[in-house]
C-alpha cells in the first residue's frame, strides 16, 4: 500500500511541476504568436490600403503653390545692366556728334552738336568729309560786311553762313565763294545755295522752289537772299541789324525771331581737304 501511495504522490508531483513549465514554455508562445500577428498584419494592411483608396477618391491631390516672387539683387542687376546699356548707346550717338564736330577747326558761337549733324547731311558731296575753317566771325575779326567779303577769298568754293539774333535763333546759308560784289543789284549763285533756320524748334533747310533765280545778291551796302516778295535774309554792311520775310525764291518763311532783328553775331566757314589745310 505504501508503495502504492508513494507512486500516486510522485505522479501528483510531478504532474504539478510540469504545468508551470508547460504553460511558461517558450515554445508555446512561438507557436501562437506567428498566427496572432499574422492575424493583424493581415488586417492592418487591408486596413490601410482601403482608407488609402478612399482618401484617393474622396480628394483630388492639392495643385502645386505658385513660385515664389523674385525680389533677390538679380532683378536689380539686370535692370542696371539694361541702364548701363542704354547709357552705352546714348554715349555712341554722342560720339557720332563729336566725330562730326571735330571737323570744326575753331568753335563756334552758335554750330551745336544737333546742327552740325544736320547741317552735315545738307552740305554738297564736293565738301564731304572736309574740315570746316571758320573764315570770318564778328567776335575775331570785328564786324564789318567788307572784312567778310575780303576773308572769303581765301578758302573758294562753297561756304556756309552761320548768324543768330539775340532771341537765340539760328540761321544761315550756303554760297559761294570768294563773295564779289556787283554795283548794281544782280543776282548770283547757283541752285546749290540754301537756307536754314532753328526758329521752328528743329533745324529746316529751304532749297530753291525753281520759281525764280533770285538766289543771293551781294553789294557794299548790304548781303541779301532769295526774291520774290521780300528777301529771305538781308544782312547791312556793318553786320549788326537784319531783316527777314517770305521769298518765292525758296518757299521759306521769317528765319529769324521777327522780320527786322539786331544780329549777335556772324560767321562764314569756308571747307578744305584735311592735307590742304594742315599744309595751310
Amino acid at each position: 500500500m505504501h508503495a502504492l501511495k508513494d507512486k500516486v504522490s510522485q505522479k501528483l508531483s510531478n504532474l504539478f511541476a510540469d504545468s508551470p513549465s508547460q504553460s511558461a514554455s517558450p515554445r508555446h508562445s512561438l507557436t501562437d504568436s506567428p498566427k496572432a500577428s499574422g492575424k493583424s498584419f493581415t488586417s492592418y494592411f487591408s486596413f490601410g490600403a482601403r482608407n488609402e483608396n478612399e482618401d484617393t477618391e474622396s480628394e483630388s491631390p492639392p495643385p502645386p503653390p505658385p513660385p515664389p516672387i523674385r525680389t533677390d539683387s538679380y532683378e536689380s542687376v539686370e535692370n542696371c545692366k539694361q541702364e548701363e546699356d542704354c547709357k552705352n548707346s546714348t554715349t555712341i550717338g554722342n560720339d557720332d556728334y563729336e566725330g562730326e564736330m571735330k571737323e570744326l577747326t575753331e568753335s563756334s558761337a552758335f554750330i551745336s552738336p544737333d546742327l552740325c549733324e544736320f547741317l552735315h547731311a545738307c552740305l554738297p558731296n564736293i565738301v564731304r568729309g572736309c574740315k570746316w575753317v571758320l573764315v570770318y566771325s564778328t567776335l575775331k575779326h570785328g564786324i564789318s560786311l567788307r572784312t567778310l567779303l575780303r576773308k572769303s577769298a581765301e578758302l573758294p568754293g562753297p561756304c556756309l553762313l552761320v548768324a543768330g539774333d539775340k532771341q537765340g535763333a539760328v540761321f544761315g546759308a550756303m554760297l559761294e565763294c570768294p563773295l564779289t560784289t556787283t554795283p548794281k543789284r544782280k543776282y548770283q549763285g547757283t541752285s546749290q545755295t540754301f537756307l536754314f533756320t532753328t526758329i521752328y524748334g528743329q533745324p529746316r533747310i529751304f532749297r530753291p522752289t525753281g520759281a525764280n533765280r533770285y538766289y543771293y545778291m551781294c553789294m557794299n551796302e548790304f548781303l541779301a537772299f532769295g526774291g520774290g516778295g521780300s528777301f529771305a535774309l538781308c544782312l547791312d554792311e556793318d553786320l549788326l541789324k537784319a531783316t527777314s520775310g517770305p521769298s518765292e525764291t525758296f518757299g521759306n518763311e521769317c528765319l529769324a525771331s521777327s522780320a527786322e532783328f539786331e544780329l549777335k553775331n556772324v560767321e562764314l566757314w569756308g571747307f578744305a581737304h584735311a592735307s590742304q589745310y594742315l599744309s595751310s
